[in-house]
C-alpha cells in the first residue's frame, strides 16, 4: 500500500478538496493549496520552457507560472474555451498556477470515502496521487499537488531538502 495514503488516512480522517476536470477525468486537491480561481489569460511565454509551462503571467506584482495539466498528464491537445480556468495555488514559498478543463465544486470527503490508489506499476509515475475519493456515482483521483509540483521533472518547485 502507497504511504502517503497511510499518512492521508492517519492524519486526515476528512478533507475539503476542490474537484477538476481534465478530459474525461475528475480530480481533486486539498483546497487549502488554493489561492484563487481565475479564468484563463493567454499567458507570456518563456523560451525553452518545457511544454507543459504555458509560460508566466503577473499577477498583482507576483509572476507566476502557469502550467497546462492536460499537457503535463498527456491527455491529448489542450482547447480553451470559456471554461477553462487557472487555479492559482500556494505551494511551499512558491506560487504557481494551474490550467484545467473546468471547476466542480468543493467537495468534503471521510476517511471511509478516501481510498488508496491502485498499484498500476513502474510504467506509469503515481507518486502524485494519494488515493481515490469516491461520493455516490462519483470518483475523484486525489493529487498531492505539492509533490507534484515539487517533481524533479516540473522544476517549478525547489526541494526543501536539496543536495549539496
Amino acid at each position: 500500500m502507497n504511504s502517503n495514503v497511510t499518512e492521508m488516512h492517519a492524519n486526515s480522517p476528512a478533507g475539503e478538496f476542490l474537484a477538476f476536470t481534465l478530459g474525461q477525468e475528475e480530480y481533486g486537491i486539498d483546497i487549502q493549496k488554493v489561492s484563487e480561481i481565475r479564468s484563463y489569460e493567454t499567458p507570456t511565454r518563456i523560451a525553452n520552457a518545457p511544454e507543459f509551462v504555458k509560460g508566466v503571467v503577473n499577477l498583482r506584482g507576483i509572476i507566476v507560472p502557469i502550467v497546462d495539466m492536460r499537457i503535463k498528464f498527456n491527455l491529448g491537445t489542450p482547447s480553451y474555451d470559456q471554461f477553462t480556468v487557472v487555479i492559482i495555488l500556494n505551494i511551499g514559498h512558491r506560487v504557481v498556477g494551474m490550467v484545467v478543463d473546468r471547476v466542480s465544486d468543493v467537495t468534503t470527503l471521510t476517511h471511509e470515502q478516501i481510498k488508496p490508489a491502485p498499484e498500476i506499476g513502474s510504467a506509469i509515475n503515481t507518486d502524485h496521487i494519494v488515493g481515490l475519493g469516491t461520493i455516490e456515482d462519483r470518483m475523484l483521483i486525489l493529487v498531492d499537488i505539492d509533490k507534484l509540483m515539487s517533481s524533479e521533472d516540473m522544476g517549478l518547485i525547489e526541494k526543501t531538502a536539496m543536495a549539496a
